[in-house]
């Protein structure tokens, strides 16, 4: 283990510290909507323009996507203030950052639609687009000549892509919340379980895509779609199975998707060369309310650790940003007048990562992520479903023991999630875990297949100790408790990549050639990543470990809230579902624990 050199910052969930800002220099600023700019093809981007009112060339901040632009202009936020994610108005598409803000500190903000959206025009190919559109921005009379990029979501991603164009003028990124870097399949659907998160955002897209009638696939594509429409898994889901039935004229990613739930060694391959092609400084953000999106949240760590150019790493915490976007705005000042400016801000001084801690209200400032000093500590499942970090004796009755149970029905008998919940006893001291993490399970099935969904809360405060005494037997019902991750895994895609895997990070193929059900009957051992974690276990807490097989849609037709994206394609078949835990099968969670440094928290 490496020497602690992590200090503890101040600031809120949705700020780091220290912060950071300047004296307004431009109290007023105009629009230009609806400004055409021709791709080298001569197809036409609409863009619009927040411009401080100067003579003075400035630096530009451009944001992109394939939503709608209008959303992130004047009228949109005259009417609607910055929205909690609580709101019933919270619009996660408003997402291309406060333009009041940046052009009073002497920024131009550019708000564009990508190629085949809102009022750009559709055709040909988006290959250079960015690259075209960021050199049309630095020839203008108006602009300096100095590019960044700004933006949440597809935002983010749009900034990535434009960095791998390497235009010119583009000095510095801001990808908070960039999508998969792991793109096609592995990205957005962690250990092959299906995430139905993409018909959550269509509602908002606003693409010129039209839709016809149903055709032929080829050979090759109408063979994957039989083979979907014979698992009754998607049959079962009316909205799953209306996509598959329009044979890609309706979500065609998510089709995809779904007649091919596979990745494959040319797709990584792909991503990993797009880490080299980026060469500009790179700022990577994210929150722990992304855990449930995945793409977002796992994404950005990804891009963090593939990226070989000046880079930085902020992991918030557990609450959504408002909408529209203001958030972290403090440090995307601090970065790009660093960047774009030339002022000294002192950003590039501190060590790179920044990760909110839940339970400490408090920021941590480290080396590396990982970070550097972990202590990888496994607490095993134990009998009555306890936690404990004592291993299983050899030579003991700790050698076998009865296994634990759950049955999940499928959606079609039941709303209610069968579970099986671990917790640990009352901390007789905090405990401080940031990192990534991981669970090994034994267990056995009477199906072919189900998934492992894995879930790790903080329960508490509670001192009380269990006895035979009435009313000491049972552990309240009403603690107190908060989610720190979760995780999931595909039984069926069990298989890992020996060479990639980690023992915190297991890395499974997820390839149709390795995907391979499960025996009925059979104990297997499973290896299953989870989101990665950062919390303070305050003294008196339990660590809490859950283990189901399904998560069902809050909503009417599939559709969900903001903070949680439940809703993963589940199982059509009730299934048994048996957990090992001792000597001979040792399951359990192996958590980053950290040393607990500069002072009481």
């Amino acid at each position: 283990m490496a020497k602690d050199t992590s200090t503890w910052l101040d600031g809120s969930s949705t700020e780091p510290g220290p912060f950071y800002d300047r004296t307004p220099e431009y109290p007023d600023a105009d629009w230009e909507r609806d400004i055409i700019v021709p791709m080298r093809d001569g197809v036409r981007l609409c863009v619009d323009i927040c411009r401080p009112r100067t003579t003075t060339p400035l630096p530009a901040l451009l944001a992109i996507a394939p939503y709608n632009k209008e959303q992130n202009g004047p009228e949109y936020a005259r009417a609607v203030p910055p929205q909690p994610s609580w709101s019933t108005l919270w619009n996660g598409s408003s997402e291309a950052g406060d333009s009041k803000f940046l052009a009073a500190r002497g920024y131009i903000h550019v708000i564009g639609t990508s190629r085949g959206g809102g009022k750009s025009e559709s055709g040909g190919s988006p290959a250079h687009d960015f690259y075209d559109l960021i050199e049309w921005i630095a020839a203008q009379e108006w602009c300096d000549g100095n590019v960044g990029m700004i933006g949440i979501s597809a935002y983010g991603a749009s900034q990535l892509q434009a960095a791998a164009q390497r235009p010119p003028s583009l000095k510095a990124i801001f990808p908070y919340d960039p999508g998969p870097a792991f793109r096609e399949f592995r990205g957005r659907n962690p250990g092959g379980v299906v995430h139905k998160f993409p018909l959550a955002i269509e509602a908002g897209s606003v693409a010129h895509g039209k839709t016809g009638q149903p055709g032929d696939l080829g050979a090759v594509r109408e063979a994957w779609l039989a083979e979907a429409l014979a698992n009754d898994d998607y049959v079962i889901q009316h909205e799953l199975y209306n996509i598959l039935t329009m044979k890609g004229q309706k979500a065609p990613v998510f089709f995809n998707i779904l007649i091919d739930p596979y990745d494959t060694p040319e797709a990584i391959a792909k991503t990993e060369a797009s880490f080299g092609a980026i060469n500009v400084p790179t700022y990577m953000g994210t929150g722990a309310y992304a855990q449930t999106l995945k793409s977002h949240f796992k994404g950005a760590q990804d891009w963090y650790e593939g990226l070989g150019v000046s880079k930085k790493l902020m992991i918030a915490g557990p609450a959504q940003q408002e909408r529209p976007f203001r958030g972290f705005h403090s440090e995307i000042l601090r970065w790009y007048d660093y960047w774009l400016k030339g002022i000294d801000t002192g950003i590039m001084n501190e060590d790179p990562v920044k990760v909110y801690v839940a339970g400490a209200g408090k920021w941590l400032q480290a080396s590396a992520w990982p970070l550097p000093q972990t202590a990888w500590t496994p607490f095993y499942l134990d009998s009555w479903e306890r936690l404990r970090t004592k291993p299983f004796t050899p030579a003991s009755r700790d050698e076998t023991a009865i296994p634990d149970a759950f049955v999940q029905m499928p959606p079609t008998l039941t709303r209610s999630v069968s579970r099986l919940r671990y917790l640990s006893e009352p901390l007789a001291d905090d405990l401080l875990v940031v990192g990534p993490a991981a669970m090994t399970l034994f267990a056995e099935i009477d199906q072919a297949d189900t998934n492992w969904i894995i879930v790790v809360r903080d329960v508490g405060p509670d001192t009380k100790v269990r006895t035979a005494r009435e009313g000491e037997r049972d552990l309240p019902s009403n603690l107190p408790e908060r989610e720190v991750s979760r995780g999931w895994l595909k039984a069926s895609y069990r298989e890992e990549d020996a060479e990639r895997t980690k023992p915190w990070r297991p890395w499974h193929k997820l390839t149709r050639e390795a995907r391979k059900d499960a025996t009925p009957g059979e104990i297997i051992e499973y290896h299953i990543e989870l989101m990665s974690m950062s919390n303070l276990f305050r003294r008196g807490h339990r660590v809490c470990v859950e283990i189901t097989a399904a998560d069902f849609g809050t909503g009417i037709g599939g559709a969900t809230n903001v903070e949680y994206i439940p809703a993963h394609v589940v199982s059509s078949k009730t299934v048994l579902h048996k957990v090992y835990r001792d000597q001979a099968h040792p399951s359990h969670v192996l958590l980053p624990v950290q040393p607990i440094t500069g002072g009481a928290l």
